[in-house]
């Protein structure tokens, strides 16, 4: 019964931890994403200095995707505008 225990509470640290690794990875790749793309056309800079909700995230990159013919996907646009968001959101 003990082996089985630590046996399964191995398993659910294992399991944590490359959650916890995973979510690292996904924020720094978001990052990564907005810097590259968003710095084609201005200073990163720009961004960072506003602070707004998801909608008017959503509404500024959208914009600059549809209207000023950013080369962004809609998938790369969502997590841009996740990461703008959680990181210079009201």
């Amino acid at each position: 019964m003990k082996r089985i225990s630590i046996c399964f509470l191995t398993i659910v640290f294992l399991i944590a931890g490359t959650a916890v690794l995973f979510g690292e990875d996904k924020k720094t790749d978001a990052k990564a994403l907005f810097e590259s793309k968003c710095s084609v056309c201005h200073s990163i800079d720009r961004p960072k200095s506003k602070k707004k909700t998801k909608e008017a995230w959503e509404s500024t990159v959208m914009r600059m995707k549809n209207v000023n013919n950013c080369p962004i996907t809609d998938e790369e646009a969502k997590i841009i505008i996740d990461y703008l968001a959680e990181n210079y959101g009201q």
